[in-house]
């Protein structure tokens, strides 16, 4: 077995900036994430800012929004938190200081699953119509369709075309979309050349991506590499496990058969790649932490 270098696996010691960038995935538990931020902000002193929610989500952006981006969570106070949905953005192109990435990641076809029942559920409509009045409501038969009908019936929205682009946070498949960047490159569905960039942006750039399906392990990882932040942070989960479990849990969604799960996976193949290769790193930083911990951190990243 090769040697795990613990430096080759913290890329927390290359920031910048005392500033944590969580440019969240939707669908992967990132409510919770958000929430044990907040409360970790009251307990290691530092500041809570997310974006606003908007009416219409971009997640690519033009370079003059990334350059304004950049700017805008450069100008933050440090120590400081900054949540929102988009791709990786790069600071150096901008001649900008560096923070801290992190995100999450999930099973792709389940977190597909997950977004094909949120968008349908009557309470997102609630809140959607509460703060943008005038966002039409959708067709009955639209809501009203189900994961399963929709793949066996070959319905475009459940076909999961390889190398097709649409655009916008409708086109949640990509979860490789968020880490890849705003290049055009990035956005075709399932390509080769998307999962690369994606994979070098994980290895280069993130801190730590955390895995939803290995909870624990995330925890201790965020721990153990961003301490100045996630110090306490088990704590936290465990003592509000049961409503944090809960934070956005879709009670609409109905239980899918893995015959239909493993149709679905056939097209998914680069983005199950990628998934598992966010897994294996996750379990490297763990090992490695865990044995080397005296050696992890630069100084002013300890607590």
């Amino acid at each position: 077995m090769q040697a795990l270098n613990v430096h080759d696996l913290n890329n927390t010691r290359k920031a910048q900036l005392d500033l944590v960038f969580f440019n969240r995935v939707p669908k992967v538990g990132s409510q919770t994430f958000m929430e044990l931020l907040r409360r970790l902000s009251e307990r290691n002193n530092f500041q809570f800012h997310r974006d606003a929610v908007q009416k219409v989500e971009t997640i690519r952006l033009a370079d003059e929004q990334q350059h304004e981006l950049a700017e805008v969570i450069s100008d933050l106070p440090e120590p400081s938190v900054f949540i929102k949905h988009v791709c990786y953005t790069n600071f150096t192109k901008y001649n900008l200081p560096t923070p801290i990435y992190i995100n999450v990641v999930r099973d792709p076809v389940e977190r597909v699953i997950s977004w094909f029942y949120y968008v349908r559920a009557p309470w997102y409509f609630v809140e959607r119509k509460a703060a943008f009045p005038d966002l039409p409501l959708p067709h009955p038969a639209w809501l009203k369709k189900d994961f399963e009908s929709c793949v066996l019936s070959g319905d475009q929205e459940c076909t999961y075309t390889q190398g097709v682009t649409v655009e916008g946070i409708g086109d949640h498949r990509r979860q490789s979309l968020f880490f890849c960047g705003h290049a055009y490159e990035c956005t075709p569905f399932n390509s080769v050349g998307a999962l690369e960039r994606a994979k070098y942006a994980v290895e280069s750039q993130y801190s730590v991506v955390g895995v939803l399906e290995d909870l624990n392990t995330t925890l201790s990882v965020f721990e153990k590499y961003i301490p100045r932040f996630f110090e306490g942070v088990r704590e936290i989960y465990d003592t509000s496990a049961e409503y944090l479990t809960k934070i956005n849990k879709n009670n609409f969604k109905p239980p899918v058969s893995e015959q239909v799960k493993d149709i679905v996976r056939r097209n998914f193949t680069n983005e199950i790649e990628f998934y598992q290769f966010c897994r294996q790193r996750l379990h490297k930083q763990y090992l490695a932490a865990h044995a080397h911990l005296p050696d992890l951190l630069s100084p002013h990243l300890r607590p």
